[in-house]
């Protein structure tokens, strides 16, 4: 395996990331779903909101790197399980801010520091030095991935919401 020649998929850096953290949130994801009754993407919108105080749906969505019409479901479904509440912006009738319930105070109190000692367990196999050289390596990658995501927009997009890609051409049918 390397990064530096990839031969196969497991060899490419968001596959290994990808599977990573599929095995290190599978504890976290069976708390949720099973204890709490809210997916990982909801935890994660719970935990935004814990952090940074009400906010609206689009500033939500961009901390949270998701899709504004895939948050904006997420937010229906921590409304009916009383998580959250969407509060009307005084000065525009139009807008509204979410902000956390007392339940959803709650289960962050309780979840997050669960969620921090799988974290370390996790992070406990590398040593000091290397957990620092893995954050600064972490961080840069970001940085990079985040500039190029930016600086070379695609015009290709997926239509999820009607079945996963465009990778054919009008009509349905694989291009010649």
């Amino acid at each position: 395996m390397t990064f530096a020649k990839p031969e196969t998929v497991e060899d490419l850096l968001n596959y290994r990331l990808n599977r990573l953290l599929a095995s290190s949130g599978a504890m976290v994801t069976r708390l949720c779903e099973g204890k709490y009754g809210i997916t990982r993407r909801e935890w994660r919108l719970i935990c935004l909101l814990a952090a940074h105080g009400a906010m609206s749906p689009s500033e939500l969505a961009g901390r949270a790197h998701l899709e504004r019409a895939r948050v904006s479901r997420h937010i229906s479904d921590l409304i009916a399980k009383k998580q959250v509440v969407r509060v009307a912006v005084p000065e525009d009738g139009r807008r509204a801010r979410i902000e956390l319930t007392a339940r959803g105070r709650k289960v962050h109190d309780e979840l997050f520091p669960q969620s921090v000692g799988f974290n370390n367990l996790v992070l406990a196999a590398l040593k000091p030095g290397e957990l620092a050289a893995f954050d600064r390596a972490l961080t840069q990658l970001t940085k990079v991935a985040d500039a190029l995501s930016a600086s070379h927009p695609l015009k290709e997009k997926a239509d999820r919401r009607h079945g996963g890609s465009r990778r054919f051409g009008q009509g349905g049918t694989e291009p010649a």
